[in-house]
């Protein structure tokens, strides 16, 4: 976002809530939109997140775009319902006078977005819940029935989340003591040299078939060779276009990974390819699970023949209202889905992007369970 465009954006949020207040609310409206505006710029201006720092600075800056984005979401609510209110009194109903409501409202506006920037903050903030999910597979294996996949996905270690986080989720994953852990990518906002000791507790992951991981768009935004080189040093298995199969009890499941679905953009041997990644599977493993960052390899991932898809990417929209446009990027926002055979399950993530805040759509570390599909 340019400086123009944030600016204008500010000057609208001012226009719209100060001319009805007091004069002396209005000089601490001023002053308090013009620290807003300096806090977001200098934020985005570090790359949301993307910079060494992770100071007081950085956190009051992340912490301003959130509340900025409250702040121009509310008042726009607001002028909507002032345009009803108008035309409820050109009905002849008028419960409030135009002028209280307007001053009321132009109150309330600001308080509202400080009480969901506090309450997103500490929904960020606390160690993410276990979300049991079970994922019904036709035909699965007896041996495979009660399998527990954990998924990690969208960490984003950087200027706010640190290694004392990343231990906190570490150990949550492995008091599961799950069958398998995947990373489905955007671990990282940031270069390997800024962050290696801060995701260096993700060597500390634990499961009976080890830690598979596949790369999110992130990772191409921070140097992904050099990332999948440390995630390799710290014990995880990454699949780029690639597969294994685990052999568990007397059943085989094969487990492949692409590359995030963006990745072609950056490194043209990473085109993300789910047919490729199954190349000389054996025919008789079987389910077949495909971990893809983004939920729009689905399309490619059923064709290919696929059981199962586990993603990440949209944070299930990470806070109110943006959860309701993520359909315009992807085809699933978070849950449990299906395409014609393919389950699949999209995480809201396990940490955050940004504004450290989370509304509406909590964060998870998530406990997969294969079941068989009822017939």
């Amino acid at each position: 976002m340019s400086i123009a465009l944030l600016a204008l954006l500010h000057a609208y949020i001012g226009a719209r809530l100060l001319p009805v207040l007091s004069a002396h609310e209005a000089a601490v409206g001023v002053l308090a939109l013009l620290a807003l505006f300096l806090l977001t710029r200098s934020s985005m201006a570090g790359g949301f997140g993307r910079r060494r720092s992770s100071g007081w600075l950085m956190w009051a800056g992340l912490i301003a775009l959130g509340m900025f984005s409250s702040l121009f979401v509310l008042t726009a609510a607001r002028d909507v319902a002032l345009l009803l209110f108008i035309a409820a009194g050109a009905l002849g109903w008028r419960p409030l006078a135009g002028h209280d409501l307007e001053a009321i409202s132009a109150l309330a506006v600001p308080a509202l977005a400080m009480f969901a920037s506090a309450i997103g903050l500490f929904n960020a903030r606390r160690l993410p819940a276990v979300r049991e999910v079970e994922l019904p597979i036709a035909g699965l294996p007896e041996a495979l029935a009660g399998f527990a996949i954990v998924q990690i996905s969208d960490l984003h270690v950087g200027a706010t989340i640190r290694g004392p986080f990343v231990s906190a989720v570490v150990a949550a994953a492995n008091r599961l003591r799950p069958d398998l852990i995947v990373v489905t990518g955007d671990m990282v906002d940031g270069s390997v040299a800024e962050l290696r000791e801060h995701t260096a507790p993700l060597g500390e992951l634990r499961a009976r078939h080890g830690v598979l991981a596949v790369t999110g768009n992130h990772e191409y935004y921070s140097g992904a060779a050099a990332w999948v080189e440390e995630f390799r040093r710290l014990g995880m298995k990454v699949l780029l276009n690639e597969h294994v199969v685990l052999r568990h009890g007397a059943a085989q499941l094969l487990v492949a990974g692409v590359a995030d679905y963006s990745a072609h953009h950056f490194d043209p041997t990473h085109r993300s390819d789910p047919a490729q990644a199954l190349h000389g599977a054996p025919h008789e493993a079987a389910p077949k699970v495909l971990l893809a960052h983004q939920p729009r390899s689905a399309a490619a991932a059923a064709q290919a023949g696929f059981d199962l898809q586990l993603s990440g990417h949209t944070h299930g929209g990470q806070f109110l209202p943006w959860n309701f446009f993520v359909r315009l990027q992807q085809p699933y926002t978070a849950g449990l889905h299906r395409l014609g055979r393919l389950r699949v399950y999209v995480s809201r993530g396990t940490g955050y992007w940004g504004p450290p805040m989370r509304l509406g759509a909590p964060s998870e570390i998530t406990r997969l369970c294969l079941v068989r599909e009822a017939a």
